[in-house]
C-alpha cells in the first residue's frame, strides 16, 4: 500500500471517529454542536435577534426559490477534507439531495446558498473557518450576516469559490440592501434586521 493511500485511510478513520463523537454529544437543548477544523464545538442557543434575522431572510427566500428546493435550519453540512461538519443557520438545498439517502448531514457541496448569522460566541468561525470550508466544498454563495462586526453590523455576500477561497461580491451595512444574484435575483432588505 502506498503512503498516500494509507494517509487517506487514516483520515477516513479519523473523520468517522469525529462524526461518532459529534453524534454522541449530549448538549443542552437549543445548543449547536459542530465540528470545526477537527474540533467538536458546542455553542449556546442564539439571541432572539438572531432568530428574527433568520426568519426574515427565510421568508424572503421562499418567494424566489424553485419548488423543488428547501430552506433548512440546522441541517448538517459536511466537509470531511477540512474536518468540518457545520450546522448553518440556513442552507438552501435541492430537496432531492435530502431524499437521496438517510442520515444526519449532507455533503457541503450540495447547498446553493449558505447563510450564517454570527453570534458572539461563533463569530470567528463564521467569519474565517466556515467560509474556508464552504469555499473548499464549492458552495456557490455564502451570506454572512454579522451583527457583531467591529465597524458595525454588516451583511457580506461571498461567491465565486476558487482554491478554497471566496471573493467578496458585496458588503452592506444593516439598512442597505444586499443583492443575491441568480438563481435568486433578490434584493435583500437589511433595514429590519435587529442588532444584538
Amino acid at each position: 500500500m502506498s503512503a498516500p493511500a494509507a494517509d487517506h485511510t487514516d483520515h477516513d478513520q479519523e473523520w468517522d471517529e469525529l462524526v461518532r463523537i459529534w453524534q454522541g454529544t449530549d448538549a443542552p437543548g437549543g445548543c449547536k454542536v459542530e465540528i470545526v477544523e477537527g474540533t467538536v464545538t458546542v455553542s449556546p442557543p442564539p439571541l432572539r435577534a438572531h432568530h428574527d434575522i433568520a426568519d426574515t431572510v427565510q421568508r424572503r427566500l421562499y418567494g424566489v426559490i424553485p419548488e423543488d428546493w428547501g430552506i433548512y435550519q440546522t441541517l448538517g453540512t459536511a466537509v470531511p477534507s477540512r474536518d468540518g461538519l457545520y450546522i448553518p443557520d440556513l442552507a438552501l438545498v435541492p430537496k432531492s439531495v435530502l431524499r437521496a439517502e438517510p442520515g444526519h448531514f449532507v455533503s457541503a457541496s450540495a447547498p446553493e446558498l449558505i447563510v450564517e448569522i454570527t453570534s458572539k460566541s461563533t463569530a470567528g468561525n463564521d467569519r474565517i473557518k466556515k467560509p474556508a470550508g464552504y469555499a473548499h466544498a464549492g458552495v456557490p454563495l455564502y451570506l454572512l450576516i454579522d451583527g457583531w462586526a467591529s465597524g458595525g453590523p454588516t451583511a457580506t455576500l461571498y461567491g465565486e469559490p476558487e482554491n478554497g477561497v471566496y471573493r467578496v461580491l458585496q458588503a452592506a451595512k444593516f439598512g442597505d440592501p444586499i443583492r443575491l444574484p441568480a438563481p435568486f435575483g433578490l434584493d435583500l432588505d437589511t433595514s429590519s434586521f435587529p442588532t444584538p
